[in-house]
C-alpha cells in the first residue's frame, strides 16, 4: 500500500534567507521534511579560498543558525532536515550539529569538491580540460571569453564541485539519519532524497524521480513559489507580498504533487506563480539532473484548493552520464564607473564622454593591458520631466584587465579629464567602485559521473570519529546520452489577421514570464493569462519575433532555441552565450538575466482586440 504523499518544506533559497525561516517551516504546520539550498556558483567559490585559509569555517552560516534555533522542534515532532549548507565543509558543520545532542543521528555527503583532482592551475589541465557544458550541442558557439584562460601560462583554479544527485542523500536516510548535511548537491536533490525514502522507490522509478525533481525545482528557491519575483505581482495588493511564506512540496507516491504553504502566511500559490518558478531557469522540454531526466512536453499546472496547486504530467528517463561541474578560477581585475548625466542633449554627452576615455588611453601604453571597455548607457531622460532624478541616466563604464596596472591607468586618464566634462556631468563623490578588484570567472563543464566518489557518512561518535561509519552511494545503473535539444517554431501557426482585428498593447498587458541564468545562457519563460489567447502567443511570438524584440541586445553571435508548452499555454526560449562567462564574470548589469523577462513584457506586441484584458487588483 502506497504511504500518504511526503511533505517537504523548503526554508532557504540561498544563503541570505533568513535562518528563522527553518523554524517557522517546522512550527506553522505539519511537515515531514524541511530541505534547503544555500548554494549558488559564487558563494561556493568565495567561500573555498577563505576555508583552505582557516579564515572561514565553511558552511553557510544561516544553514547553522538555523538549524541552531530548530533542533528542540525537530527532535520533538521528528521532522528530518536534508539541507545543502555545508559549502565547502559538510563535515565541520555536521559535527559542530551532532555535538548539540537531542539524541539526532547526524549524517554528511562528500564527494562533491573536486579542487585537489582538478587544481592548482586551470591552465595546466591543457587537454584534460572537462569540456565545456554547452560543448555537447554542435549548434552553440560557446563564448569565446569562455575559454580565454586557455592562452594563459597560469590562471590559479579558486574551486571545482561537481553538482550531486539523491544517492548519498537516500543512503543516509536509511542508515536511520535525522539529519544531513551536504555540500554542491544540485539544487533539487534534497527534495528528490527525501521523496525517494520516504516512498521507497528504486533508481529505475524514472517517472516517479523526475517528478521529485520538478518538485525540488519548484521550491527550491525559497519565496519564489509563493510570490516573490512574481511578475504578475502588480494585479495584487502588495501588503500581502511583503512578507512571502515558504512553499511546501506535497509529493505522492507516483511523483505528482501539490505545491502550498502554510496557511497563516502571506503570499499566495495559484496557477500563474507555479507556471513562473516551473519555467524558471529551465532548458527546454529536457530538464537534466544526476538521477533522471525530467521530459517537460505534457507537464500540466492546476489550481486544487487556496494556495494549492497541483503539478502533473512529467515523465522520466535514465539521466545522462555526466553532471554539471561549475570551475572558478581567478580571473584578473575589474573595474567600473557610475557617471551621471541629466536632461538635455544626453545621447551627445555620452558619446563626448566616449571620445575623451578613449582618446586619452591611446596616450597610457599601460592602458594596453584593458582587454574590455564598455560604455554602458542606463535608462532614459523623462520626457518633460518632473524632477532631475527622472531627467537623469547614467553610465556604467565598465573594464577589466588581467593586472591592476591598466585598469589605475584608467584612473588617471578620468582625472585628466575631469573637469573638461560635458556640461552637468556629475556622479557620487564615493568612487570606489572605480578602484581595480579582482574578480572570480565562471567556467561550467562537464564531468563523467562514474568518476565521482560520492560517500555519506554516518556521525557515531563526534568527538574522535570512533565509530562512525560511511556508506558509498554507487552510481545511477543505466545512462542515457543527452537527445538534442528541440527547437521550433509554433508547427500549424494561424494568421494573426485571422484572429481578429489587431491592437497595441504591451506583452505585459496579457502575459506573464519568468527568466534567469544557466552560466553563459539566458533563458525566457512566457505565457498567456487567458488560455483563448494561446494560439495568439504560438504564433506570434516566434524565434524571429523575439530576436525583433531583443532590439540591440540580440546578436548573430547569439543561438536561440524556442520550445512550446501546451498545457500552461507558454513559450520558452534559451538564448546561449548573451551572458559571457555568467555569474561574476558576466559584463552585464543584468548578470544574472532576472530582468530579461519584464523587459520583453514591457514591449509593444499586435494582439487581437477581443483578446486584451486590462489590469486590476484582487
Amino acid at each position: 500500500m502506497a504511504r500518504r504523499p511526503v511533505k517537504v518544506a523548503s526554508c532557504s533559497g540561498y544563503k541570505t534567507d533568513a535562518s528563522v525561516q527553518m523554524l517557522r517551516q517546522a512550527t506553522l504546520g505539519d511537515v515531514d521534511f524541511i530541505t534547503g539550498d544555500y548554494l549558488a556558483e559564487m558563494n561556493l567559490a568565495e567561500t573555498a579560498e577563505a576555508f583552505r585559509a582557516g579564515k572561514h569555517n565553511g558552511w553557510c552560516s544561516t544553514a547553522w543558525e538555523g538549524i541552531q534555533q530548530s533542533l528542540e522542534v525537530i527532535a520533538e515532532r521528528c521532522i528530518k532536515v536534508v539541507i545543502n549548507g555545508g559549502c565547502q565543509n559538510p563535515e565541520g558543520l555536521a559535527r559542530k550539529v551532532s555535538q548539540r545532542g537531542h539524541q539526532l543521528k547526524v549524517a554528511y555527503v562528500l564527494g562533491d569538491d573536486l579542487y585537489e583532482k582538478i587544481g592548482p592551475n586551470l591552465a595546466a589541465l591543457g587537454e584534460h580540460l572537462p569540456a565545456h557544458l554547452d560543448s555537447v550541442n554542435s549548434k552553440i558557439k560557446v563564448p569565446q571569453v569562455s575559454t580565454a584562460f586557455r592562452n594563459k601560462l597560469d590562471v590559479p583554479l579558486v574551486s571545482a564541485n561537481a553538482y550531486l544527485g539523491a544517492r548519498a542523500i537516500v543512503e543516509a536516510l536509511r542508515a536511520g539519519a535525522d539529519i544531513v548535511i551536504c555540500g554542491r548537491v544540485s539544487d533539487s536533490s534534497p527534495v528528490i532524497g527525501a521523496a525517494w525514502y520516504w516512498h521507497s522507490w528504486s533508481d529505475t522509478d524514472y517517472d516517479q524521480l523526475a517528478g521529485a525533481f520538478v518538485s525540488g525545482h519548484l521550491i527550491e528557491c525559497s519565496a519564489y513559489a509563493t510570490g516573490a519575483n512574481f511578475s504578475g505581482f502588480t494585479d495584487y495588493q502588495l501588503d500581502g507580498l511583503v512578507e512571502c511564506g515558504f512553499p511546501i512540496a506535497e509529493i505522492d507516491a507516483d511523483g505528482t504533487c501539490v505545491i502550498s504553504k502554510h496557511e497563516c502566511t502571506q503570499g499566495m500559490i495559484n496557477e500563474e506563480t507555479i507556471r513562473c518558478q516551473l519555467l524558471y531557469e529551465l532548458q527546454g522540454t529536457i530538464y537534466l539532473h544526476s538521477d533522471v531526466k525530467a521530459y517537460l512536453n505534457d507537464v500540466t499546472v492546476k489550481e486544487v484548493g487556496k494556495d494549492r496547486v497541483r503539478v502533473a504530467g512529467i515523465r522520466g528517463g535514465p539521466p545522462p552520464p555526466t553532471t554539471k561541474l561549475a570551475i572558478f578560477y581567478r580571473g584578473g581585475y575589474q573595474c567600473q564607473y557610475l557617471l551621471n548625466a541629466t536632461g538635455y542633449g544626453t545621447d551627445e554627452k555620452w558619446k563626448l564622454l566616449e571620445l575623451q576615455i578613449r582618446k586619452g588611453l591611446e596616450h597610457s601604453s599601460a592602458s594596453q593591458g584593458i582587454s574590455l571597455l564598455e560604455f554602458q548607457i542606463v535608462g532614459v531622460p523623462e520626457y518633460n520631466p518632473r524632477s532631475q532624478l527622472r531627467s537623469t541616466s547614467y553610465c556604467r563604464l565598465f573594464a577589466e584587465a588581467a593586472e591592476e596596472g591598466p585598469l589605475m591607468a584608467l584612473i588617471e586618464v578620468f582625472q585628466n579629464i575631469a573637469l573638461q566634462h560635458f556640461s552637468g556631468f556629475h556622479f557620487a563623490l564615493d568612487m570606489r567602485t572605480a578602484l581595480p578588484r579582482s574578480f572570480l570567472a565562471y567556467y561550467p563543464s562537464l564531468y563523467d559521473q562514474d568518476s565521482l566518489q560520492e560517500t555519506a557518512t554516518i556521525i557515531v561518535n563526534s568527538a574522535d570519529k570512533i565509530g562512525d561509519v560511511t556508506i558509498q552511494a554507487g552510481h545511477p545503473p543505466r545512462y542515457e546520452p543527452c537527445e538534442d535539444r528541440e527547437n521550433y517554431d509554433t508547427s500549424d501557426p494561424l494568421s494573426l489577421t485571422s484572429l481578429g482585428y489587431p491592437k497595441i498593447v504591451r506583452l505585459g498587458d496579457v502575459a506573464l514570464a519568468r527568466s534567469g541564468d544557466k552560466g553563459s545562457n539566458l533563458n525566457c519563460g512566457i505565457f498567456v493569462k487567458d488560455p483563448q489567447m494561446w494560439d495568439w502567443l504560438r504564433s506570434y511570438l516566434s524565434r524571429e519575433r523575439m530576436k525583433q524584440l531583443m532590439g540591440d541586445d540580440w546578436s548573430e553571435e547569439y543561438f536561440m532555441e524556442r520550445v512550446e508548452f501546451p498545457n500552461i499555454f507558454a513559450v520558452h526560449f534559451v538564448v546561449y552565450g548573451i551572458l559571457g562567462r555568467g555569474v561574476s564574470g558576466s559584463t552585464r548589469l543584468d548578470c544574472l538575466g532576472k530582468g530579461f523577462a519584464d523587459y520583453i513584457r514591457d514591449k509593444l506586441v499586435e494582439v487581437p482586440s477581443s483578446g486584451v484584458q486590462t489590469n486590476g487588483h484582487h
